[in-house]
């Protein structure tokens, strides 16, 4: 079964919920306080797994971007399976809300786990866009976080194509049309 599934209509959507107003959004300074809590955050976690790994800061987008990365062999892969990245990112937010007592939009990546998952959805956008030049309406992919579906709206945007996110929650997912 694929990926990537054929619609015949469109439905109207809602505005994403990690759109922040102008006045809400956080400060560079309070981004880099993010992530240096979380930078010390992970490296309790690595020092309790005997893991290596370099930790960078970085920030962009109204995002605090931690990134570990190891120069050596180590078991650091280990971490960097999709499904342990959401969960120790959502760890990590929590660890970040309870020392700021503000939400967190903090986005982690272990041993470039982003760039692998960026590929992996350029991968399914590039099939949804073959079956619309096919002659489908539209293609619907699999549910995805509303970060994941960023990185899909502007890959479709690149590719000259219009993209939408339709349902609710957990089945939240993006249907690709026709520019």
């Amino acid at each position: 079964m694929s990926d990537v599934t054929e619609t015949d209509t469109t439905v109207a959507i809602d505005v994403d919920v990690d759109v922040i107003a102008e006045d809400q959004a956080p400060t560079t300074s309070q981004l880099e306080e993010e992530g240096e809590i979380a930078a010390d955050y992970i490296e309790e976690l690595l020092d309790i797994t005997d893991l290596d790994g370099d930790i960078e800061i970085d920030t962009r987008g109204g995002r605090a971007y931690v990134s570990v990365n190891s120069s050596e062999d180590t078991n650091l892969r280990l971490l960097a399976r999709p499904d342990t990245v959401a969960a120790l990112q959502e760890l990590t937010r929590i660890a970040v809300q309870t020392k700021t007592g503000s939400f967190s939009r903090l986005i982690l990546d272990v041993g470039g786990s982003r760039e692998a998952r960026v590929a992996e959805l350029t991968i399914l956008v590039d099939k949804a866009v073959e079956r619309i030049e096919a002659g489908a309406d539209s293609a619907a992919l699999p549910a995805m976080s509303s970060y994941e579906r960023k990185l899909v709206h502007d890959v479709v945007a690149e590719r000259g194509f219009s993209s939408q996110s339709e349902g609710e929650g957990r089945d939240r997912h993006t249907v690709i049309t026709r520019a």
